[in-house]
């Protein structure tokens, strides 16, 4: 990290963390942010549920929910990006506070509550995305809504023609018993939804699935056959915690769901279990507490095609996207893999 850069998360670390977050989508729009541009090499670039990636390494949703700041995430080193997520209708989320820097913990809770401006909004930006950037976004139900799962249709069939892949978000802690459609009934019904829903569309679209890390043995078991069952694409593991096991900052008890780096290991093991029930049929998106290019290598090396992460951020810049990709690149290079895709899943039993 440039020094320019430390004193600019020094001075956001004064803020309030929901206005500092705003004020880094701000600087990313403003041309702030350091861009070396796409970083990629024979090693890295792989390719994941039909998507060609230049390196396996990607943003979060959750860091640009209205997909502001697009051209500039494609630039900072990212091999793929997810904004969002995106419900029908705007909605202004739960009451403010309701994002906590935990700093002792390189933590962060949230209840944003699917706070966004709308498909219509959103939409409107992504037809403006750079054509070179591989995008998707997360798909959303608004918290009002009769009909929930059609909710999720509703967004992908108004966005489809300007993403890369859609994920089907099941798994925020913030909407009330939005949790309750990971149910292997509920779950299968929605996928099956959904994915009638793009098989209609004139494009081809992935679609993806994101877990919560806090789900039993049996209720893993359960994802995986509907995932496979239902033709999901690939899925992402996992989404925040509701854990606060072993947190020092004071801010620890708030409500919300927990992401960063005490994440890592409860959903390493949770993507390990998950390459194992599903024996490497679907793509593994491995998400949750990745601050160094060792944990990405981490996540992969435990199963997962390609890694996402948003919260170290905050705690290491945007720079870290590119940090991340490179030093994965030597990690590959120093263990002798020619490609990324050689190194999924070969440490798995450390994580069983």
């Amino acid at each position: 990290m440039k020094l320019t850069e430390k004193l600019g998360l020094s001075a956001l670390h004064m803020l309030d963390p929901e206005t500092a977050h705003g004020l880094s989508i701000k600087a990313l729009k403003s041309g702030l942010a350091p861009m070396p541009g796409p970083v990629t090499s024979p090693r890295l670039c792989t390719r994941v549920a039909g998507l060609d990636l230049p390196n396996p390494v990607g943003l979060a949703a959750g860091f640009d929910k209205n997909a502001e700041a697009l051209g500039p995430l494609s630039r900072v080193g990212f091999g793929f990006i997810e904004v969002g997520a995106a419900t029908p209708r705007p909605q202004s989320g739960n009451p403010k506070p309701r994002l906590f820097r935990l700093t002792e913990d390189a933590a962060a809770i949230n209840r944003f509550g699917f706070n966004n401006e709308g498909m219509e909004i959103i939409s409107q930006r992504l037809a403006n995305r750079p054509s070179d950037a591989v995008i998707g976004l997360n798909l959303g139900a608004n918290k009002d809504s009769d009909d929930r799962p059609a909710d999720f249709s509703k967004v992908l069939l108004h966005c489809a023609k300007h993403l890369d892949f859609a994920t089907v978000n099941v798994s925020s802690p913030n909407t009330e018993k939005l949790r309750d459609l990971q149910g292997k009934a509920a779950l299968s019904a929605l996928l099956n939804n959904v994915i009638e829903t793009r098989d209609e569309l004139p494009r081809a679209l992935p679609i993806f699935l994101k877990i919560a890390p806090d789900l039993t043995d049996n209720e893993l078991q359960d994802i995986a056959d509907v995932a496979q069952e239902t033709g999901v694409d690939a899925v992402i593991a996992t989404n925040t915690t509701l854990s606060r096991d072993g947190l020092q900052s004071a801010h620890k008890h708030q409500a919300g769901g927990l992401s960063g780096a005490p994440l890592f290991e409860k959903s390493t093991r949770v993507l390990a279990r998950l390459s194992e029930l599903t024996e490497g049929n679907i793509p593994l998106i491995g998400v949750g507490g990745i601050s160094t290019a060792q944990q990405a290598y981490d996540k992969i090396c435990a199963g997962a095609s390609a890694v996402q992460f948003y919260t170290a951020m905050v705690f290491g810049g945007i720079s870290l996207a590119a940090e991340i990709a490179i030093g994965l690149d030597k990690l590959l290079e120093r263990d002798g893999f020619e490609n990324v895709a050689y190194a999924v899943g070969t440490k798995r039993k450390d994580w069983l």
